[in-house]
């Protein structure tokens, strides 16, 4: 069967076969953010969306490879839909996105798997109906551009009528971190036109979107590349003015250029919630540097001291790295002591795993799986108890929190989020709460990562 044939038009009265795509994103928010994308490009020829692999016309793989571990797991992911291609001939495979967009790694990746029928990277998503529409007509199909020229959203629609969107306001990076392949597959940073990113807002704020949050590997540096006539202080600020939105939320920050301004604009936007993402890394300056953070652990706790006193009750949240090659136990001591600091009330902790291409893969010494191993648990306990405190500070405390649907481990109970970020899960009421809804929730219990309550009466 030819699968485009499903997409022309047939005589009346003859079936439409209803194709089906299952859509997986590895890695980070821009990752997901290009899958929702990819998805709506791909409905104009006639797909919809299935959580069934089985039942799949087309799988579609958005990847990541930001560690070889998790570049491991997906190779494993597309080498079983070796048994699904073969049971189903007609079955479409697509892969794309940063795994794809390392030098030279598909042609690896082709001969590993030939069942493949579409390969394309990060820099020619705006090619991709065309891509797909070969594919669909039979070719084997790889693009891979070796420059970026994206400046702007390929499929700027794709989340209408959505409670909770996501806007790039840029593209890829200029830090070049130590541990980090985004520039190399994301491409050097490119800001979108504020006009372009705030006539996005302004149609998904039509469309029911509430909860938005902006995007970009680095959202401090927006516009100064390019000369704009606005910072990223300046375009949040025009944001928060955009009728209908609720929340609003802004990742990545870099603690190097985060600005009074920034902080200031947070403090006096109603819309912009008390949350900051602000990655730490390391604790120890002496890492810091073979990272090339540009920070020192002073400059970036006096970042945090400036926000607290500026944004009452903002939370904090950070990104940190053990086992960086040359760390010693006094240095991870020192990330210990600044967790113990600032006082995260979330932290996404990781071991260092080499990623061939940066200069960390390089670096002389090393450190043991068994020694990043052991340094990690300790990491964790530690904020698994600052996480714990936090949240138990809620409890017998009225909390306001934004509906945002059914528990995904429990149907019986609803969930949202408060403004700084907090998982709040209550039961379902006899009377129906709309998604969307602004709620009042009593906190009656709490744990490392959720509030538990009621719906106030």
């Amino acid at each position: 069967m030819n699968l485009i044939s499903s997409c022309d038009y047939l005589d009346e009265g003859e079936d439409v076969k209803n194709l089906l795509m299952y859509i997986q994103a590895f890695g980070c928010q821009m990752s997901v953010r290009d899958s929702e994308s990819l998805r709506a490009l791909a409905e104009d020829y006639g797909f919809t969306e299935t959580n069934c692999l089985d039942d799949a016309d087309l799988i579609l793989l958005t990847t990541c490879c930001v560690r070889e571990s998790a570049e491991r797991k997906i190779l494993g992911r597309i080498g079983e839909l070796k048994a699904l291609k073969q049971n189903n001939p007609d079955l479409l495979i697509v892969v794309c996105g940063c795994m794809v967009q390392q030098p030279e790694a598909v042609i690896t990746y082709r001969k590993k798997a030939p069942h493949v029928d579409l390969w394309t990277g990060t820099f020619d998503y705006d090619l991709f109906a065309d891509l797909l529409e070969r594919a669909m007509r039979g070719e084997k199909v790889v693009q891979v551009s070796p420059e970026c020229r994206l400046r702007t959203e390929f499929a700027p629609n794709a989340q209408n009528g959505k409670l909770k969107a996501s806007v790039s306001v840029m593209y890829g990076c200029d830090n070049y971190c130590a541990y980090c392949i985004v520039p190399y597959v994301r491409g050097r940073e490119r800001s979108r036109d504020p006009e372009d990113v705030l006539a996005q807002v302004e149609a998904l704020a039509a469309g029911g979107c509430r909860d938005l949050t902006l995007l970009g590997q680095n959202v401090n540096s927006y516009g100064i590349k390019d000369g704009f006539h606005v910072d990223f202080a300046d375009l949040l600020e025009q944001v928060d003015a955009v009728a209908g939105l609720e929340r609003i939320w802004f990742v990545t920050s870099h603690p190097k250029d985060l600005s009074d301004k920034l902080i200031d604009v947070m403090a006096r936007c109603p819309h912009v919630c008390e949350h900051l993402h602000l990655p730490l890394q390391a604790g120890s300056d002496r890492v810091l540097r073979a990272m090339n953070r540009g920070y020192t652990t002073a400059e970036y706790e006096e970042r945090v001291r400036a926000l607290r006193r500026v944004v009452p009750g903002v939370t904090v949240s950070s990104d940190i790295i053990v086992g960086f090659p040359g760390e010693t136990e006094d240095d991870f001591q020192r990330t210990l002591d600044v967790v113990e600091r600032v006082g995260y009330t979330q932290a996404f902790t990781f071991m260092f795993s080499k990623r061939s291409g940066t200069r960390g893969a390089e670096l002389p010494d090393q450190i043991p799986l068994d020694v990043k191993k052991e340094r990690l648990a300790r990491l964790m306990e530690l904020q698994n108890a600052k996480s714990l405190a936090w949240r138990q500070s809620f409890v017998g405390r009225d909390v306001e929190v934004l509906v945002e649907g059914t528990s995904k481990n429990n149907p019986g109970r609803l969930m949202g989020r408060t403004r700084g970020n907090d998982i709040v899960v209550f039961p379902v009421p006899a009377l129906p709460v709309p998604v969307g809804e602004l709620v009042q929730v009593h906190v009656e219990k709490a744990r490392s990562w959720t509030l538990i309550g009621r719906l106030c009466d």
